[in-house]
């Protein structure tokens, strides 16, 4: 197999088309607390963010209020073959709570109609309502994506690689 390389470009071309993951925060006790959540990828001519909405008194605001490095793992499944392995791209960084009229975070929710729908909340539920903005770290981590089933199963340890997030879409850490 003739090794491929891959840069952020083409991970984040991939990650704007998806909307689901699983978002790692730890809890008061120092474990992890993982949960599925939708997502969104901020404006592409901003600094690069993730963005999750959620409620304010929900596990996963409360634990990244004390201790905000995160983790968030997006995978890509084989739909025709599901006993393989899914594809994958995980994540890094610190997250914030920002409020749900963030701008950023309204702009990522409106770019698919699932994420639009979560906008959508009874105005009972929007007082508690927030947005999760997750800064990755410099360094993605992947694995599969841009292979076939075949490279994959016949060369595991080539298919995992990294990609760095270039510096002009980091802004200041």
């Amino acid at each position: 197999m003739t090794k491929k390389s891959f840069d952020f470009e083409f991970v984040e071309k991939h990650i704007r088309k998806k909307t689901f993951g699983i978002l790692t925060t730890i809890d008061s006790k120092g474990r992890p607390h993982s949960t599925g959540i939708l997502y969104g990828v901020g404006p592409p001519e901003s600094d690069f963010a993730l963005y999750f909405v959620t409620m304010n008194n929900y596990a996963k605001a409360r634990n990244i209020q004390n201790n905000p490095k995160v983790s968030f793992v997006i995978t890509f499944p084989h739909y025709y073959l599901r006993f393989a392995p899914a594809n994958y791209v995980m994540f890094r960084g610190t997250a914030e709570i920002l409020p749900f009229d963030d701008a950023d975070g309204q702009w990522a929710f409106h770019q698919t109609r699932i994420l639009k729908m979560n906008l959508n909340m009874p105005p009972s539920t929007l007082k508690d309502a927030v947005f999760i903005k997750m800064r990755p770290e410099p360094t993605v981590f992947c694995f599969g994506l841009g292979y076939g089933i075949m490279d994959i199963a016949r060369h595991l340890d080539e298919v995992m690689y990294k990609v760095q997030i270039p510096e002009t879409r980091l802004g200041s850490r």
